[in-house]
């Protein structure tokens, strides 16, 4: 496939990382409280989506890795939220199925070697560890939202949340800066501004609750 058209879909779907991220934080400026409007979840969705798509064609498994683990915490928040029953019942089951669907059509149509996962000339072994540890720690922010979430029977995003976002994102940073990566040093130098900004507001907020 034509490389503009993989670099197409990746920043793509950074842009609706990046498009979410923005809102959400337009929202919390003005309410001076962080918020989590329901558009942030559907935009991360179909961002995740995306991203995993363009892990796929590049063959890598980091960023594979990362949006299978978060793809399926955004339809939870959905859920929490009331809004996933809201999607047509087809495209419900479409989204719960895609991950295993374009796994199954490329080996299927010997497009995909699972070797390639972790033999890509172009990711040698330190940094496809360095990738999958940033991917891990990133996602691990949703793990932990999810959790939080769960226990307050409500979509929050916390102050663990943010941090992890931060040290997940800076380590991305440094990963897309030895995989000379536009789309993850585009989304994620964007990203860590957002998170470092929700801090601030999040700390204010419970101040002002105590």
């Amino acid at each position: 496939m034509s490389t503009w058209i993989v670099y197409s879909v990746g920043f793509l779907a950074q842009l609706l990382f990046s498009g979410r991220s923005v809102f959400q934080w337009i929202l919390s400026e003005k309410s001076k409280k962080v918020l989590t409007p329901s558009l942030f979840w559907k935009m991360s969705l179909v961002a995740s989506f995306l991203m995993f798509l363009y892990g796929y064609l590049r063959s890598d498994f980091a960023i594979m890795l990362g949006q299978t683990l978060t793809y399926f915490i955004y339809i939870r928040n959905l859920q929490l939220q009331g809004e996933w029953s809201k999607f047509h019942k087809l495209l419900r089951i479409f989204l719960w199925v895609f991950p295993l669907i374009i796994v199954i059509l490329g080996f299927n149509n010997n497009i995909y070697d699972a070797a390639r996962l972790f033999r890509n000339d172009a990711i040698p072994s330190w940094l496809l560890i360095l990738g999958i540890v940033s991917q891990v720690v990133f996602t691990l922010r949703f793990i932990f939202q999810w959790i939080y979430s769960e226990k307050q029977k409500e979509s929050i995003l916390p102050l663990g949340f943010w941090l992890l976002s931060l040290i997940g994102s800076t380590l991305i940073i440094v990963y897309g800066i030895f995989r000379a990566d536009p789309v993850l040093l585009a989304g994620h130098l964007f990203g860590v501004i957002m998170y470092a900004r929700n801090m601030v507001i999040l700390r204010r907020q419970l101040r002002t609750e105590t």
